[in-house]
């Protein structure tokens, strides 16, 4: 026969059992060590264990009833003692691990490449290949063509992700439909999630593209089908990163889930590898970073990367140094943007000194998918000024600047800037000069983002780069004029059938007056199908 005592143990046991599952089903915590997670869910585990044992109160036919509840409360009482004390020991160790002491692991979190130069590795701009939209905007579009199907509205939403991708040499941001509440996952969840939008962050083009099969695996989907359960229970020990949606060549959908790891107790995050899983089957698959397909852009967070950064820049010189002398401390803007190329994404950010001014050291560009980072030394405005100075421009419009994209525009770090009404439709483009935020110039956008950084070189010759200044004679084998809102350009080829563009600006007295079969002497900055002549020499 069971005593007394142990059919008490044996009901403690069984109800810590039970409140531990669902407190793990509901939270979802990893059965990780370095996770702190783990350990609160360890501690509302130990809790309800020696919280039954107050009990006093419950008699299932007098089982209890020789239970000694003086023992067992001061039992109890050293509960408190040993959660304090493994807290206590997470805090030591946390502070052994932390910069105080290893300030130099801190600033070797990423390595970064800081003899580049932009010029020569950031291609000069593609206006048809450049990612003009941004995230509020793309929203709007994807909104607008969810809200032109209404068997879909009334049982989805839109989700608010609208990842930024390289999708076969396009730019465009993807984003799932998700069940809309409770109901709507019931009386759909066999057919699963319809599909998702893509927006062409070029163009502007939105488009609904409807699955086959639904997507049964989403963050909105209840019980064994919530995304994130579904992944606990296939890897608990895994602490997971934010997830991204992705589509592949093919346009099939994807969730893509980084892994962690820490050093201590929730400190010094670094990404593993990650998981990829098919929102469709459920079916997943594990890669170390090095093994990532090439077709997925997102594997390093924007703020995982923005963290490492900041902590190279402050830790390279040691600790103390960090606070007191500050010796060549940096840190990271307050904001960042994406731009693609080579076939992946970058997410870029300026570089400021640590008394956080209005000026930037240069910036950094990050390869979201291997993590390969370049600082590239470009002094000039940080994006906030150059913003302001954007809307200065119109401040009688009322109309807010974009976060800016940095491009190469005619051999120079240039700020393309987006401006918008109070409705988010973009109403004209603004280019910035990095190295001067005071040299702006703004086009109305229905103009286009060709005449607008036409408009912007022709109102700005000083910002041609004096330093990479070419001298050149040539002879004209042909000469052709036209009109270009509102300005006049000279087309020449020469007797070597190069091309070249000059504006009458250059030289108003003897532009229009040249002629074929006669030599001439240029100067240029740059190489191009279409060379722009910037002076004519005497």
């Amino acid at each position: 026969m069971i005593s007394v005592k142990n059919k008490f143990l044996i009901f403690r046991i069984l109800i810590t059992l039970l409140f531990a599952f669902l407190f793990f089903y509901v939270a979802l915590p990893p059965i990780n060590v370095t996770s702190m997670d783990f350990w609160f869910y360890l501690l509302f585990v130990v809790i309800v264990y020696f919280g039954t044992a107050v009990i006093n109160v419950i008699n299932f036919n007098n089982i209890f009833t020789n239970i000694n509840i003086k023992k067992t409360v001061f039992k109890t009482a050293v509960v408190p003692t040993i959660i304090f004390g493994v807290f206590v020991l997470i805090f030591v160790l946390n502070f052994i691990l932390s910069p105080v002491f290893r300030s130099d692991a801190y600033s070797k979190r990423i390595t970064i490449n800081e003899d580049a130069e932009f010029i020569t590795d950031v291609k000069e701009v593609d206006f048809s290949a450049l990612p003009l939209l941004d995230k509020e905007s793309s929203q709007k579009l994807g909104d607008r063509v969810m809200g032109q199907m209404p068997e879909l509205v009334s049982q989805f939403y839109v989700s608010s992700l609208y990842t930024q991708i390289n999708y076969n040499d396009k730019i465009v941001r993807v984003t799932p439909l998700e069940y809309d509440g409770f109901f709507k996952f019931f009386t759909n969840r066999k057919e699963g999630v319809k599909g998702y939008i893509t927006v062409d962050s070029v163009s502007g083009e939105s488009e609904l593209t409807k699955l086959d099969k639904g997507m049964k695996y989403m963050p909105s989907a209840m019980f064994s089908k919530d995304l994130y359960r579904h992944l606990r229970f296939n890897y608990p020990t895994e602490i997971f990163d934010v997830e991204c949606f992705e589509i592949d060549n093919e346009g099939n959908p994807y969730w893509i889930i980084p892994t962690v790891k820490y050093d201590g107790v929730g400190i010094k995050k670094e990404i593993t590898g990650v998981i990829i899983l098919d929102p469709i089957t459920g079916e997943s698959k594990k890669y170390k970073t090095k093994d990532v397909p090439t077709w997925v852009d997102h594997v390093y967070s924007a703020e995982l990367l923005i963290e490492q950064v900041d902590d190279w820049g402050k830790y390279k010189n040691g600790f103390l140094n960090s606070i007191f002398g500050q010796k060549n401390v940096v840190q990271t803007t307050d904001g960042y943007n994406y731009t693609v190329m080579n076939d992946d994404v970058y997410m870029y950010t300026g570089i400021t000194s640590a008394a956080a001014d209005e000026a930037n050291l240069g910036f950094i560009l990050s390869n979201m998918r291997t993590k390969e980072t370049v600082f590239y030394k470009v002094p000039g405005a940080e994006e906030y000024s150059a913003m302001r100075s954007a809307e200065g421009q119109v401040q009688q419009m009322n109309y807010t600047a974009s976060f800016p994209l940095l491009i190469n525009l005619n051999n120079r770090a240039t700020y393309l800037l987006s401006l918008k009404d109070n409705a988010g439709l973009v109403k004209m483009y603004a280019f910035v000069d990095v190295k001067d935020y005071q040299k702006v110039v703004v086009t109305d956008a229905s103009k286009g983002i060709e005449v607008a950084a036409n408009n912007y070189l022709n109102n700005a010759e000083d910002l041609v780069d004096k330093d990479n200044v070419i001298e050149k004679e040539i002879t004209i084998k042909n000469i052709l004029s036209a009109v270009i809102d509102g300005n006049t350009y000279y087309y020449i080829t020469d007797t070597n059938n190069q091309k070249y563009r000059i504006s009458i600006k250059v030289d108003k007295k003897r532009v229009p007056f040249l002629s074929t079969n006669q030599t001439i002497k240029i100067k240029y900055s740059n190489e191009s199908d279409v060379i722009e002549i910037i002076e004519l020499s005497e």
